[in-house]
């Protein structure tokens, strides 16, 4: 039965595969038990798919055995469904630990080395089965295929920013270095999991991305304005120059904007913040202090092996109100950037 289900696969792949001539990336989205939900992405994505069908073939990868999400991801032609069926028991490694994360690993690991290892494809977008995408999804994603193409030191490409609710976030044509890594839809190259792959975590394996032993420096790059939910912008983003995000650029650039955004001290940063013209800058001593500082704007306080959500250097940049931007500054976020003096 495995055997027919992968040879049907395989067929199927085929005869979309007839018509690509050069794929920038594969998109899979990750479902388990929810037809009604998997229906909503699909649909979300075959409205902007279809037109670039040839660079960027669809998959639905399915865990599990859920008769509705089989048949629901069966019933598009153009797509592939692929199935992992693991009998496995699952042991967990401490007490009172859900089993589903450790199925979930399992899972992304199944289809990853399904994609880049037999499939063959030099790049991978991973889609959850709860997320709608922008119209320009994919010309997102193809601009930043070629960006990492040229810049190494990007381990990933992400649609989503943590703090891009509509309160933080102003100007759809702006993107940003992160050292965090913020998931929810986002793109790797075969290189990266061919590294990966050989010590993928048992589970929690985005928490497991986000330590520097696994990112060894590497950054990542995401959006102002997240392009997993229907906001009705539309970047052409073939015809924006992202050269400013290569790293030697961008820590440069970022450090210029930094110097020139007006410091504020004391209590009240928010009430501060909102009578000053421009762009603020509030530092910001260690991870209580930050958390203290967040806490008052409202935006993620969040660490992870010293990182906070979606910094770089240190740097967490978010609008408030919009256009301004704030950043708050780490202790050692200048020394980082090269800003020797303001």
């Amino acid at each position: 039965m495995k055997a027919l289900v992968q040879d049907l696969q395989l067929k199927g792949l085929q005869r979309r595969m007839n018509k690509i001539q050069t794929p920038v990336a594969a998109v899979v989205v990750m479902a388990c038990n929810r037809a009604d939900y998997l229906e909503r992405t699909i649909k979300s994505i075959l409205k902007y798919q279809n037109a670039v069908a040839s660079k960027f073939p669809l998959f639905v990868s399915q865990d599990g055995s859920d008769p509705q999400v089989r048949k629901k991801a069966l019933s598009y032609d153009q797509l592939t469904h692929m199935q992992h069926l693991d009998s496995k028991l699952v042991q967990t490694e401490r007490p009172g630990e859900l089993i589903a994360y450790y199925k979930i690993a399992r899972h992304y690991k199944w289809a990853l080395d399904k994609l880049f290892h037999e499939y063959k494809f030099s790049r991978v977008i991973i889609l959850e089965d709860d997320m709608e995408i922008a119209p320009d999804f994919f010309d997102y994603f193809e601009a930043a295929a070629a960006l990492m193409e040229k810049d190494k030191t990007i381990m990933a490409v992400s649609s989503w920013n943590d703090n891009g609710q509509k309160q933080f976030v102003h100007d759809p044509e702006i993107l940003y270095r992160s050292d965090f890594f913020p998931g929810l839809g986002w793109m790797l190259t075969k290189p990266t999991w061919n590294e990966l792959s050989p010590k993928w975590p048992k589970a929690y394996w985005d928490d497991w991305l986000r330590l520097q032993e696994n990112h060894k420096g590497r950054q990542f790059i995401r959006p102002e304005v997240c392009r997993t939910y229907n906001f009705g912008e539309h970047v052409d983003w073939k015809s924006k120059d992202l050269s400013y995000l290569m790293e030697d650029k961008y820590i440069k650039l970022f450090a210029e904007i930094l110097k020139n955004a007006k410091p504020i001290n004391g209590a009240d940063a928010v009430l501060k913040a909102s009578n000053v013209q421009g762009d603020v800058r509030v530092h910001y001593e260690d991870q209580p202090d930050f958390e203290r500082i967040a806490r008052q704007f409202g935006v993620f306080q969040e660490w992870k092996d010293g990182v906070p959500r979606t910094a770089y250097k240190g740097v967490v940049v978010f609008r408030y109100p919009p256009p301004r931007r704030v950043f708050l500054v780490g202790p050692k976020s200048f020394e980082l950037l090269g800003i020797k003096s303001v």
